[in-house]
């Protein structure tokens, strides 16, 4: 492992949505709409509490179990493909993300349950990419997606760095349990559109999250004064 020294992180892991792009209110409504198709009687409201920050291989294993409603052939591909149509009308930038990414001076990676064409082409679309230098990590890559530490621990192997060394950045209960569980201090941003007035965060710092923000602009600051912050 690098042997650096100092105050800060070393490494920021950013989880993607939610927090580097602002997709959750996309990505949600269009799941809902497409599991309302196949027979699933579920509101925007319950995918938003129970799947926010899941990748789609477990919440595809629980609507199974929990509604008695298998995955039809072809179904994942296209709520997929019907995400990513919407996004090229309507995604954006979480604000503030990419002045911030394009100052800091830590090393960054983004590790996310979404699938790798939808990862680089919400980031291409949004102009985020180019500050991850490749460095963008997907649940497809490990056994297990969150909230199992399988996908942060990987990232942290990739980037050589250890998991004590690194800080990840999350917006979902899921997130943070599995960050936990690798050992990574979290802090929760609950700045997306899907968190409406309550940026309380409250049910992140329950999870295990350090602190929480809900200013993409705060982030230099909290790194900067990460010592303190993390006791």
């Amino acid at each position: 492992m690098n042997g650096r020294t100092g105050a800060g992180p070393e490494l920021v892991i950013f989880d993607c949505d939610g927090v580097l792009i602002d997709s959750e209110p996309i990505s949600l409504a269009r799941l809902t709409e497409n599991l309302r198709r196949i027979g699933v009687p579920i509101d925007l409201a319950t995918v938003a509490r129970r799947f926010t920050g899941t990748s789609m291989t477990s919440i595809m294993a629980h609507i199974a179990t929990d509604y008695g409603v298998p995955t039809p052939e072809g179904f994942v591909d296209a709520v997929r493909a019907d995400t990513l149509r919407a996004f090229d009308g309507e995604l954006q930038a979480i604000a503030g993300a990419g002045a911030v990414l394009g100052t800091m001076r830590e090393r960054r990676c983004v590790a996310s349950s979404s699938d790798p064409l939808r990862l680089r082409h919400a980031l291409s679309l949004t102009g985020l990419l180019e500050h991850f230098g490749g460095h963008v990590f997907s649940a497809t890559q490990v056994a297990r997606g969150k909230p199992f530490p399988d996908l942060f621990l990987y990232a942290a192997a990739q980037m050589d760095v250890a998991p004590e060394r690194c800080v990840v950045i999350e917006d979902s209960v899921p997130g943070v349990t599995a960050a936990c569980a690798a050992g990574m201090p979290v802090l929760g941003f609950c700045g997306g559109g899907h968190w409406g007035h309550d940026r309380t965060g409250t049910d992140l710092l329950a999870a295990g999250a350090v602190r929480v923000f809900d200013a993409f602009t705060d982030l230099p600051h909290l790194l900067a004064t990460w010592d303190a912050a993390s006791r």
